[in-house]
């Protein structure tokens, strides 16, 4: 149960969201553009770096959430959630990708451990400006998430089966009407 009564008994955002729906609107809005909008990022790749981020934060709920999205964008397979806590030594990414991964970690210990080196170092794998400007949106917003999940002390189901149904739901219909 949340530290705070919710006047539900959903999950993680789901019920912050239905608690406050005047906010709701405009976080998903957010998620949506990030996770969803126009990119040379897949929302794969997008919906990892949420998931990485939501890990390092210990987030369980976003984590989870974020990473059955990533999954159901690619082959269904939730293993994804598992190989992301292990820095995706299993699952095939670009190394272009590994840099924004190492880009969103330094955001989420705090911005100003990102350098000028590890910009350089992911427009030299192929980087644009906006992927990096996108990849530090993503984990900032996402630092905000989980702390608005876990300081309010939501529930969360621990076993990965449990996220499929919104991976899925995330993946095909977005954030817009998740609500």
């Amino acid at each position: 149960m949340a530290y705070i009564d919710l006047k539900n008994n959903l999950p993680g955002i789901i019920g912050l969201m239905k608690y406050r729906p005047e906010t709701a609107k405009p976080l998903n809005e957010l998620a949506e553009i990030l996770l969803r909008g126009p990119s040379t990022l897949s929302s794969a790749e997008r919906e990892m770096i949420a998931s990485y981020v939501s890990h390092q934060n210990e987030c369980h709920f976003c984590h989870s959430s974020h990473g059955a999205a990533a999954a159901h964008h690619l082959d269904g397979n939730l293993d994804l959630l598992d190989d992301i806590k292990k820095n995706f030594r299993n699952t095939e990414i670009s190394p272009k990708l590994r840099m924004l991964l190492n880009i969103a970690k330094k955001v989420q210990i705090l911005g100003n451990k990102v350098s000028e080196k590890d910009i350089e170092e992911a427009k030299a794998k192929g980087a644009t400006d906006r992927e990096i400007h996108d990849t530090v949106l993503i984990a900032a917003a996402f630092c905000m998430y989980n702390r608005y999940v876990d300081g309010l002390g939501t529930w969360a189901p621990e076993e990965k089966d449990a996220y499929n149904e919104t991976g899925k739901m995330l993946a095909k219909e977005g954030y817009l009407d998740s609500i």
